[in-house]
């Protein structure tokens, strides 16, 4: 009780108090001053306290003391109930009325006495090696935190972040994360390769142990902070019913489902004209063995064409690259199915580590390019079924859908360009790091597909092997074994057979299509005449590649394919598509008769595409320019032959029918010094023609 003689703590000094008048306190220094000051006043000073009073004991924190384990709670009001035994006597709250045990009596034994009275009972019943001291701690204990102060914090320690994790892995992720700071963000995993160059770097090769998988995620998740966190993309909400939001697709055989979609690539690509962008990806996924059976990149406007020629390249093997080690070469595979393989077909002698499969069923979505007739064409040339997934339902090809996020994760996002997955993971200078052509990401993807038919997947079981993960490739070789192998040789020809198809006649002064004139004279007997299907009125079977208007092929009485130019192909000297001739024929005033205006028109082309390769078209016709990659088209001036002559010389490794995708030449072409474009002093001489709409300047020399 504050009273005359107590002593105080006021203002960091010790004082007694002399008089209480009201709410007045008179106060008396250790140095012999004295002071009036209100109650209120003093009581309300932080540093005010009554020198030796006991301090009460403090009210229960019972929100902290429900975060405690059930197990300590129970231990806690156990030792609450001793405490106040030992205390007052008696195991409840003073003055309920009950009479004390004998050796916890106040009025006969002292604190001391009966401290070590309890601690030897606790001892008996069980509370461990109980002392005095362990009585008495708790107890002051009791009487600074309440019930709080009995509960046995070991339990309710907050643990490490990083727990016993080495201090070097630690700091090895933080740099990481630094690294990674301002670019577009990946995931998890992609993160761990660079983790393990950092403790390669620092502390030599194998030197500190990586942690297991859960563990650097755990480690990843407490380390990252909101802004760097890698994130996964995001997943479907559940089915509002309650059940399976769709059901799994299973093939037992290679081929037996083909899942096929298009998508832009989360990589940012340099174009021909220096702008970046995202290109389009086209793959084809094999459902039963989960593999990778076509991947093209386009630089936009993915065509119906493109998806035919799709097709051919699922079903035809991939050739390996020059600089590939041979362990990504199908013949040294060491699995006895590919060995039988080579001897039924020979073109897989020099063909990647990578599965053939003849599709039976296609599954597309409903986009205009899976819907076209050139497509549906294609498919039922080959022998193809076609089947639309239903409206609003990407869970249909959810496994090519799955297959476009592997691609992210284990490709794109270490790549330098890498966009992120959506804008909010996208780093601010992702255009700056974009360094790679779309021919080097192609070149990039069809390595990487190689590694990838080698690596296991999760989706991927043997019936005698249910626990271990297959490789797509062993899956391949696991089904074939059952199913046969269908060997498609394809020659140029019928690559031409795949693009889109027109029905045309053939007048006086050739076909005419959209103010272009093709004329040759192999036409000469067939002007002006019908052709030998009835059903179309008379017209001719023409086909054209829309990547590249100066040639159409023309089906005649001998039933092939024949090429007839442009008659101003000699005055353009690149491939231009329909989207670049629209914009000519918007531009072009039109002056004279028909004739004319064609003319006019390719001039203006031909100016267009000068204006381009020096730098003075507009940034819109830079673009378009760009944009119209030409996609090759094998020649058929030496190829006579029926569709499927499995001649090896042609049907076998062409590079010009095998690499019908492709959409730049090769390094070693580029390599020579020649510029297909490069006209200098000599503007007007045309650059001579070699059927794919590419410029070999090997093969001109040999021509000269």
């Amino acid at each position: 009780m504050l009273q005359v003689g107590a002593h105080v703590r006021f203002r960091e000094s010790t004082w007694q108090v002399i008089a209480l008048a009201g709410q007045q306190i008179h106060l008396a220094g250790e140095t012999g001053a004295d002071e009036t000051v209100m109650a209120g006043h003093l009581f309300a000073d932080a540093s005010f306290a009554l020198v030796g009073a006991e301090m009460p004991q403090a009210v229960t924190q019972w929100g902290l003391f429900e975060t405690a384990p059930e197990s300590a709670r129970r231990k806690a009001l156990a030792w609450q109930r001793h405490i106040r035994e030992v205390e007052s006597g008696l195991p409840g709250e003073p003055g309920t009325g009950r009479v004390p045990r004998t050796e916890y009596d106040p009025g006969r034994f002292t604190l001391a006495q009966r401290e070590e009275a309890k601690a030897a009972e606790l001892t008996a019943i069980g509370f461990g090696q109980v002392s005095r001291t362990t009585v008495q701690r708790m107890r002051l204990a009791y009487r600074k935190q309440g019930l709080w102060g009995l509960v046995d914090h070991r339990t309710t320690r907050r643990a490490s972040p990083t727990g016993r994790t080495d201090e070097r892995v630690v700091t090895a992720i933080e740099e990481a994360l630094r690294r990674q700071r301002g670019r577009s963000k990946g995931t998890i995993k992609g993160l761990k390769p660079l983790v393990t160059q950092i403790l390669d770097d620092r502390y030599g090769r194998g030197t500190v142990p990586v942690p297991s998988q859960a563990t650097f995620y755990r480690l990843v998740h407490q380390l990252a902070g909101p802004a760097e966190h890698p994130h996964r993309p995001a997943r479907t909400l559940p089915s509002p019913t309650g059940g399976r939001a769709f059901t799994p697709t299973v093939a037992l055989r290679p081929g037996e489902q083909v899942q096929i979609d298009t998508t832009r690539l989360d990589v940012l690509a340099v174009f021909d004209d220096g702008t970046t962008g995202r290109p389009e990806l086209t793959i084809a996924v094999d459902v039963a063995t989960r593999a990778i059976l076509a991947a093209v990149l386009r630089p936009a406007g993915t065509k119906a064409v493109d998806a035919a020629l799709l097709l051919a390249e699922m079903a035809v093997p991939h050739p390996a690259r020059p600089t590939w080690p041979d362990a990504l070469r199908l013949a040294h595979t060491q699995l006895p199915q590919f060995q039988r393989l080579l001897t039924l077909d020979e073109r897989l002698e020099g063909a990647a580590a990578r599965p053939v499969v003849v599709p039976e069923t296609i599954v597309v979505d409903r986009g205009k390019v899976y819907l076209s007739e050139a497509f549906t064409a294609a498919c039922e040339t080959l022998g193809i079924s076609v089947q639309p997934t239903p409206p609003h339902a990407p869970a249909a090809k959810g496994i090519v859908e799955r297959t476009f996020g592997t691609i992210n994760a284990l490709l794109c996002q270490h790549l330098p360009g890498y966009t992120g997955s959506d804008v909010t993971r996208r780093g601010p200078d992702a255009e700056t790091e974009a360094c790679f052509s779309v021919a080097q990401l192609q070149d990039l993807l069809d390595e990487w597909l190689v590694h990838y038919h080698h690596r296991p997947h999760e989706g991927l079981r043997h019936p005698t092997l249910p626990r271990k993960a297959l490789t797509p490739n062993q899956m391949w070789a696991a089904l074939i074994a059952v199913a046969g192998h269908v060997t498609l040789p394809l020659s140029g020809s019928d690559y031409l057979e795949l693009l889109p198809v027109r029905w045309q006649a053939i007048t006086e002064r050739g076909i005419r299509m959209d103010y272009r004139t093709y004329d040759a004279d192999v036409l000469a007997p067939y002007r002006g005449q019908p052709s030998p299907v009835a059903s179309r009125g008379g017209k001719w079977e023409i086909h054209t590649n829309p990547h590249d208007a100066r040639q159409v092929w023309i089906r005649l009485p001998d039933g092939h394919l024949t090429e007839i130019p442009w008659i101003h192909r000699d005055h353009i000297h690149q491939p231009f598509n329909s989207a670049t001739w629209q914009h000519i024929k918007t531009i072009t005033a039109r002056h004279g008769d028909r004739d004319t205006h064609e003319a006019d028109l390719a001039d203006a082309l031909d100016q267009l595409m000068r204006r381009a390769h020096t730098g003075t078209a507009t940034p819109g016709e830079q673009r378009l320019i760009t944009r119209a990659a030409p996609l090759k088209t094998p020649p058929t001036a030496a190829d006579t032959r029926p569709p499927h002559d499995p001649d090896p010389q042609v049907g076998g490794w062409d590079d010009d029918s095998l690499d019908a995708l492709d959409d730049l030449p090769d390094d070693t072409e580029q390599a020579d010094g020649e510029d297909e474009y490069d006209l200098g002093d000599n503007a007007s001489a045309p650059v001579p023609y070699t059927g794919l709409g590419l410029y070999d300047p090997a093969q001109e020399a040999l021509n000269w």
